[in-house]
């Protein structure tokens, strides 16, 4: 791997974050904000240790995972508490790119082809507390597991072939650079991470600069290739990297070109009150650049975000909302057009419309839901026997809108279904 991750470990317990396994210094009491400030601050993936100790807190922790990866666009790891089958199953379905199981529990051992097979070795890592757990199993972690997480900051030559994610229990920077110069390390997590999420950027670019290659904010050009205006200012489209919204326009100067590439937050310059301005600095809706290009003549830059909260004052989403005139054109995104169709549903469900038929469905319950959708999923295996395009062509519409009302009957969105797709 060309590059070297930075990855904060969460430990999760009674629905807060903890600073390690000891369950002693409390990180946070809002696990899913403090994810997003760690994805959005430049964190390359997350691993999140499930530290429940009953049936009914392992679910809680379940569905705290569900939450920060819905929110959140980097991978989340998944470990602790896994002892069959089922618990990989529900760690994935919980939205997590991989699994981690525990080397230190002799059932998880023979469980590693089982889940490799099952699942895919790339969801699976392994998570070993000495290097003699792994060693003893080389050949099944090679066989069947994308890579360990070592507890450890013993790190060898004897892990050849491996990828390793130390979690270092110090927070020296010397030793930490030593241990990622290993080749088999792919990222590293532990003390030296699991600090104040803004400053992972920080950590990143130190690491870059001591020859660590990280993924950080490097511009292939410099403000003065940019033609700006005549008071040095640079037009900024911005747009949501999501869902391709224009959010709002902006300008940059020298100053706030470099620091937005500096911390890896969209900051401005005010032509109004002649300062610069970081977007969400008040109001905590901030914008974490995805990427900067800039157009043809180089004259306008067109920043992808990821945006936090709203991007207007006015508390819209977005700045341009105010109609001056529209051909009334249907859009034929696709996305776009399974979103409107999808929000249609949604408003039937919350204001009921008399003689809807999404709200006959709706009143008819889950049940009625189930049979519409397995209804249509046959009526496209005739229609594709036939075979006819145009038939197949309207039962599947008609099936994907039975699925949409699935959907919000199970509190899904295609946010969800896109990101699983995105993970496969």
């Amino acid at each position: 791997m060309d590059k070297k991750m930075v990855i904060p470990c969460l430990y999760l317990k009674d629905g807060r974050l903890y600073n390690d396994f000891s369950d002693t210094v409390i990180v946070s009491d809002d696990p899913v904000k403090y994810a997003l400030g760690c994805a959005c601050s430049g964190a390359d993936m997350l691993i999140i240790f499930d530290q429940s100790y009953d049936d009914a807190s392992h679910e809680q922790a379940l569905l705290t995972m569900r939450n920060i990866t819905s929110v959140i666009d980097i991978p989340v790891m998944g470990a602790g508490n896994i002892n069959r089958t089922e618990d990989v199953k529900k760690i994935l379905y919980a939205g997590c790119r991989y699994a981690a199981l525990n080397l230190a529990k002799t059932a998880n051992v023979n469980l590693m082809e089982e889940v490799g097979l099952r699942f895919g070795k790339d969801k699976i890592f392994v998570c070993a507390d000495t290097q003699e757990q792994v060693l003893d199993n080389i050949e099944p972690i090679r066989n069947y597991c994308e890579g360990v997480i070592l507890l450890s900051d013993d790190v060898s030559d004897s892990y050849k072939g491996l990828k390793l994610i130390p979690v270092i229990s110090g927070n020296s920077f010397d030793d930490t650079l030593k241990i990622l110069k290993n080749e088999c390390v792919i990222g590293v997590s532990g003390a030296f991470v699991n600090a104040d999420p803004k400053e992972l950027m920080d950590i990143k670019k130190k690491l870059d600069t001591n020859g660590i290659k990280t993924c950080i904010l490097k511009s292939e050009i410099t403000f003065d290739d940019l033609k700006k205006d005549s008071d040095g200012h640079v037009p900024v489209i911005v747009q949501d990297h999501k869902t391709g919204e224009i959010l709002m326009l902006a300008y940059m100067n020298a100053e706030a070109f470099e620091k937005t590439l500096d911390t890896g937050l969209m900051t401005y310059y005010s032509r109004s009150r002649n300062e610069l301005w970081v977007k969400g600095a008040t109001s905590g809706h901030y914008q974490y650049v995805k990427s900067l290009t800039a157009d043809c003549d180089f004259d306008t830059i067109l920043a992808r975000v990821s945006q936090v909260g709203n991007a207007c004052h006015t508390g819209s989403y977005s700045c341009f909302f105010n109609d001056i005139v529209s051909t009334g054109e249907v859009s034929k995104d696709p996305l776009k057009v399974f979103e409107d169709v999808y929000n249609i549903i949604i408003d039937r469900r919350n204001n009921p419309k008399e003689g809807s038929y999404t709200n006959y469905l709706f009143d008819k319950g889950i049940d009625k839901i189930l049979k519409k959708v397995g209804e249509e999923a046959t009526e496209i295996v005739i229609a594709a026997k036939n075979p006819d395009k145009e038939e197949v062509k309207y039962e599947i519409a008609d099936f994907l809108y039975h699925v949409m009302v699935l959907m919000a009957e199970c509190g899904l969105d295609w946010n969800d279904i896109v990101k699983e797709l995105a993970n496969r």
